[in-house]
């Protein structure tokens, strides 16, 4: 059972995290046309594109992939549960839990773009059609802190500031965590 728990936890993960990243790619009006983009919609469309046309999007968030992805993480816990002890049961705390998920999944997100954004721009310097994607991707987080940060001589540490505040984030989970169980 633990082989068919592992199989079942990480598919439903990736899919939240794509699902997930086409959020994020409406949120910041990435480029619809890139290779990878145009991968992320079709391994999306055919369970989003029938619900937009019931769940509208609300300004620039795609309401349609973040209730999927709410849904499927609390599919995970009911699933997850059933694989442990054979029981199949539903409890309402099941429902704060998927939200702070759902919000660690976005986290888990935004950092590892972050660093595979800080990796390319070593490798590639930017004529990667991929590379592009994760600037526009990352810009509308990185540049806020870019402005409030002195410049520090061609070294760009807005990455590392938002990697910190995520991390302050993972602790203010835990602490939500202890106040609800």
């Amino acid at each position: 059972m633990q082989f068919l728990s592992f199989l079942i936890v990480t598919v439903l993960d990736l899919y939240v995290s794509v699902l997930l990243l086409r959020v994020w790619m409406q949120w910041a009006r990435a480029d619809f046309y890139n290779p990878f983009s145009q991968f992320v919609v079709k391994i999306t469309q055919p369970i989003i594109g029938p619900l937009r046309r019931v769940i509208p999007s609300i300004g620039p968030i795609d309401t349609a992939s973040l209730l999927v992805a709410y849904v499927l993480i609390l599919l995970k816990y009911v699933i997850g549960l059933w694989l442990i002890n054979q029981v199949l049961l539903f409890f309402p705390v099941y429902l704060p839990l998927s939200l702070l998920e759902l919000l660690t999944a976005a986290g888990k997100l935004v950092f590892w773009i972050i660093i595979i954004r800080a990796l390319m721009s070593w490798i590639s310097q930017g004529r990667n059609p991929v590379d592009q994607l994760l600037i526009q991707l990352t810009e509308p987080l990185l540049s806020p802190i870019r402005r409030l940060l002195p410049s520090m001589g061609g070294i760009d540490l807005s990455p590392m500031v938002l990697i910190l505040i995520l991390y302050a984030l993972n602790y203010l989970k835990a602490d939500i965590l202890a106040l609800i169980l």
